[in-house]
C-alpha cells in the first residue's frame, strides 16, 4: 500500500494504490534534487578547507572547527524539520513546499558564504556565517527530499531506481562544480575574489536543482493527485469518508483548541518517542552508524584534494582531475551497482573503494595516469556506496510504517541526513587536526605556502589511510542491518 499525506494527515494512512513504475519525468525530476545535495557536499568540501587555510590564513585546526560547527547545529536541526514536514500538509504535498523554499534560500546563503567582503579572521567569521546560514536552508532542503522515494514508489525496486538517478547526478554535480569552480577561482584572479566567482556559480547550480526537483514530482509527491487511478478511487470512496472525518474532526477539534495542543494530531507520538522508536529499529540504527562513518571517508577525500594535488603531486591544478576520475563511476557503473542489494553489495563496494584509496599511497612513485586509476577505482566503490545507503534508507522507513502504523518518515530521513552530514564535516575537521599536527602552514596570500617533508607525509597519509580505514568500520557497523527486531 502506498504511504501517502492523505486522510487528514493522520499518520499510516492508506493512499491509493500507484499505477505502474515511477515515469521518466518523475525519476529525472526526483533525481534533479541532487544537483542541490552534490554541489553542497562537493563545492564547500573542496574549496572551504583550502579557503580558510590558505586564502583567510586560520590555522588549520581552527579552519576544521569552523567547517564542523554548522554541521553539528544541523544535528539538532535535522530530525525537527523532518518531523514539521511529516505534519505539514499544502496543495503541493508535504515535502515539497521544503524542497522549494530551503533550496531557495541555500542559494542565497551559498553565495554569501564565498562572498569574502574581508582578508584575515574577519572574513573567517562572515564565511562561518555564511556556511551557518547554508547548512540551516540545507536542513530544511535535504531532509524532506530524502524522505520522498518511500513515498513517489511501493516496490523495493522502484525505489532504487528512483536513488540511483539520484546518485547519477549526484556525480553530474560533482564533475561539474567541482572541476569548474577551481577554474573559476583562478579564472578570477584567486584569493577572495576568484572564489566570490564560484560561490555564484554553486548558487545558481543549488537554485536550478531546487526548481527542478519542485517542478519535477510536482502531481506526484507527498499527498498531490497521482493520475487517474487516483482520482477513480477518490471518487469512490470521498463521500463515504467526507462524513466520518468531519464528525471526527469537530468533535475532537474544541477540545484540542481548549487545551492548546491543536497542532498536535491525536495519537501522535511526541518527538521524544519518535527517537526512542527510532533507536529501537536496530536495521536503521545500523544504517545510521554505517553513514556516519562512511561519510567521513568522503569529507576526507574531497577536503585533501587541493593539498594532495599541490603538495604531494606538485599540480595544483590537477584538482579538477582528481574529482572527474572519482566522480565519473557515479555515472558509469549504475547498472552494475543495481544488480546488487543491501549490505552484501555495499561491503563489495567498499573494498573497491578501500583499495583505491590504499593505492593512493603510492602516489609519489606512480605516474599521473596510475594515481588517476586508483582515485576512479574509490569512486566506483563510492558510487555503490552512495546507492545502497540511500536505497536502504526507505526500505527503513516502508518497513517502519508497515510494521507501526505511523508515518515517521520524516523524523528517520531528518536522523539519517543528521549522521550524514556530520559524518561529511567530521572529515574535514579530521583531515585538518592531522595537517596541523603535521606542521602545516597556512597562508594569507592566496596561495599555498612551502611545506616541510613531515608536513607533506601528513597530507598524503591523511588522503589514503583515513578513507580506508573509515570504510573498513562502516562495513563492520552495517552488520547489524539484517538482524530480526
Amino acid at each position: 500500500m502506498a504511504i501517502t499525506d492523505t486522510d487528514g494527515g493522520r499518520p499510516g494512512a492508506p493512499g491509493p494504490a500507484r499505477a505502474g513504475a515511477p515515469t521518466r519525468r518523475l525519476r529525472l525530476g526526483y533525481a534533479s534534487g541532487a544537483l542541490v545535495t552534490g554541489t553542497f557536499t562537493t563545492l564547500p568540501g573542496l574549496l572551504l578547507l583550502p579557503y580558510l587555510t590558505d586564502t583567510l590564513g586560520v590555522g588549520a585546526a581552527l579552519a576544521g572547527v569552523i567547517v564542523f560547527v554548522p554541521k553539528a547545529w544541523d544535528a539538532v536541526l535535522n530530525p525537527l524539520v523532518g518531523r514539521a514536514s511529516d505534519r505539514t500538509r499544502t496543495r503541493w504535498g508535504s515535502r515539497r513546499p521544503y524542497v522549494l523554499g530551503g533550496g531557495l534560500a541555500m542559494a542565497l546563503a551559498f553565495a554569501m558564504m564565498f562572498a569574502g567582503p574581508l582578508p584575515g579572521s574577519a572574513g573567517a567569521w562572515f564565511t562561518a556565517a555564511g556556511y551557518l546560514l547554508t547548512a540551516t536552508a540545507f536542513a530544511f532542503f535535504q531532509v524532506p527530499y530524502a524522505a520522498m522515494p518511500a513515498e513517489l514508489a511501493d516496490r523495493e525496486e522502484d525505489r532504487v531506481r528512483l536513488v540511483a538517478g539520484r546518485v547519477a547526478v549526484i556525480g553530474i554535480a560533482a564533475l561539474v562544480t567541482g572541476g569548474l569552480s577551481p577554474v573559476l577561482v583562478d579564472a578570477g584572479g584567486g584569493g577572495l575574489a576568484g572564489h566570490r566567482w564560484a560561490g555564484l556559480f554553486g548558487a545558481t547550480v543549488i537554485a536550478t536543482g531546487a526548481l527542478w526537483v519542485f517542478a519535477g514530482t510536482a502531481r506526484t509527491a507527498g499527498g498531490a493527485a497521482t493520475g487517474s487511478a487516483r482520482t477513480a478511487s477518490n471518487k469512490a470512496t470521498g463521500r463515504a469518508s467526507t462524513a466520518t472525518r468531519t464528525a471526527t474532526r469537530t468533535a475532537t477539534g474544541s477540545a484540542r483548541t481548549a487545551t492548546g495542543t491543536a497542532h498536535v494530531p491525536a495519537g501522535e507520538p511526541t518527538l521524544r518517542e519518535q527517537f526512542a522508536a527510532a533507536r529501537a529499529n536496530p536495521p536503521f540504527m545500523a544504517l545510521l552508524r554505517c553513514v556516519v562513518v562512511q561519510s567521513v571517508a568522503t569529507g576526507v577525500l574531497l577536503a585533501g584534494a587541493p593539498y594532495f594535488a599541490g603538495q604531494v603531486l606538485h599540480d595544483s591544478s590537477g584538482v579538477g582531475a582528481l574529482v572527474a576520475a572519482f566522480v565519473a563511476p557515479n555515472l558509469l557503473t549504475m547498472p552494475l551497482w543495481s544488480r546488487l542489494r543491501g549490505p552484501r553489495g555495499y561491503a563489495v563496494a567498499s573494498a573497491l573503494f578501500a583499495a583505491g584509496c590504499l593505492l593512493l599511497l603510492a602516489s609519489p612513485a606512480l605516474p599521473g595516469g596510475a594515481v588517476l586509476a586508483a582515485m576512479a577505482l574509490a569512486g566506483t566503490g563510492h558510487a555503490g556506496q552512495l546507492l545502497f545507503l540511500y536505497a536502504m534508507l526507505p526500505d527503513c522507513i516502508a518497513r517502519d510504517t508497515a510494521r507501526t502504523g505511523r508515518h515517521r518518515g520524516g523524523v528517520l530521513s531528518g536522523v539519517f541526513t543528521t549522521g550524514e552530514g556530520l559524518g561529511v564535516a567530521l572529515g574535514p575537521f579530521l583531515y585538518g587536526l592531522v595537517l596541523q599536527l603535521s606542521g602545516y602552514v597556512s597562508s594569507g596570500t592566496g596561495h599555498a605556502a612551502e611545506q616541510t617533508t613531515t608536513a607533506r607525509f601528513g597530507i598524503l597519509a591523511g588522503f589514503g589511510a583515513l578513507p580506508a580505514l573509515a570504510a573498513g568500520a562502516a562495513v563492520l557497523l552495517l552488520r547489524a542491518y539484517d538482524r530480526p527486531y
